[in-house]
Parts: structure tokens; sequence; C-alpha cells
């Protein structure tokens, strides 16, 4: 679910059923081309289709940070802080910069990428059952 589409009585009642928060990053630095902004947005929403299409009961959607490149780990860092005292359990970050690892986000359970992940997409897009795995892998072991 996105974001947007609770309201403080909602979210109240509903919020220990929603563990996991989906962080989008987009990576743009300002350079690109019209059309070339538009194939990352597009490609991130692929990704995120990955993620919301099968966990769409569990997962809340927060909003994208656009601009930033590699260089924004800092402020991803401090939103994966503010998420999690907001009370989630997991965090994961969609993004399309390749960049993104482990050692600049040492707060986050998963980091997925186009990269990491295009090849067990297949003919799906808006399936990946690596990733799929991933989440539920994640979940079983935070139990």
């Amino acid at each position: 679910m996105k974001f947007s589409e609770f309201e403080a009585k909602t979210w109240d009642e509903m919020k220990e059923f929603f563990d996991t928060c989906l962080l989008p990053v987009t990576g743009l630095t300002g350079s690109e081309a019209p059309h070339e902004a538009a194939e990352r947005l597009e490609l991130l929403r692929d990704v995120m289709d990955w993620i919301e299409s099968p966990f769409q009961g569990r997962v809340v959607t927060y909003p994208a940070i656009q601009y930033g490149g590699a260089e924004v780990a800092d402020q991803i860092n401090k939103i994966i802080q503010g998420v999690r005292q907001a009370g989630f359990t997991y965090v994961i970050v969609a993004s399309t910069l390749e960049e993104l690892n482990k050692e600049l986000l040492p707060e986050v359970n998963l980091i997925v990428t186009p990269q990491r992940y295009a090849e067990s997409a297949g003919q799906h897009q808006s399936q990946n059952p690596a990733v799929k795995e991933q989440i539920l892998s994640l979940w079983q072991e935070g139990k």
C-alpha cells in the first residue's frame, strides 16, 4: 500500500500488520534528458512491482527519493532510522542505482536493483521469484 492510503485512525488500527517499508530511490542527478529520466522512473516502477505486487498486504511504500545518485546514502540511512522509529521492522530499498550496497546502507534489510535481479525476472516484468524469495526469507529469519 502507498503511504498516502492511510489515515491516522486507520494506521493506528492496522500498523501491526504492516511491518515492512519500501523506500524507492530513483537516483536521478538532474543531468538526464527528459526521456532518460522517464526511462529511469519506469525501471524503478518495474522493480517496485516485484515487491508491491506479491506483498500488498504487508508492505507500505514511502515517497521516492528522486535525486542524489550514490552520495544520497547518508540521507537514505537517516530515513531508514526514521521509519524504524515509526514502527517498521524491515526496510527494503528499491533503486535503479547499482552502487547502493550494504556497506553504504548498513541498516537496510534488503536492496533490490534491476542489475542484481534482472535475470530472475524472466519474461514477467511485474514478477521476480528471486526477490519474492529474498523477502520471504527475510521475514522468516526475523521470527
